[in-house]
């Protein structure tokens, strides 16, 4: 009975960590929407007669912020698309091998 009541709670624990990880990401992108409307809302304000507002330096924080966005966005989503659980094992393996390797050396 001890085994389930364990594998339950790392179930739970790795929801948990999980959960947390999205609910980053969630504020994250509600801070990034809410600072770069201000961002625009300011900018329209202080542009001058004639002027455009569709110029890239009004865009570069939305730009450069978005891609780290993304990348956080991909690492909470998609965390098995470059570093996941096989290459974790992989990688325990191939260390174990080489502790196991250089004492026998």
């Amino acid at each position: 009975m001890k085994t389930i009541n364990n594998i339950d709670e790392i179930r739970f624990q790795e929801a948990l960590k999980r959960v947390k990880k999205i609910k980053g990401f969630y504020i994250h992108t509600i801070v990034y929407v809410v600072i770069n409307l201000m961002i625009v809302i300011v900018n329209i304000q202080n542009l001058d007669e004639g002027e455009h507002y569709f110029q890239f330096r009004n865009f570069t924080t939305l730009f450069f912020w978005g891609i780290g966005l993304l990348a956080h966005g991909l690492s909470v989503f998609l965390p098995n698309l470059f570093l996941g659980k096989k290459w974790e094992e992989r990688k325990i393996k191939e260390l174990m091998e080489k502790e196991k390797n250089s004492k026998w050396e």
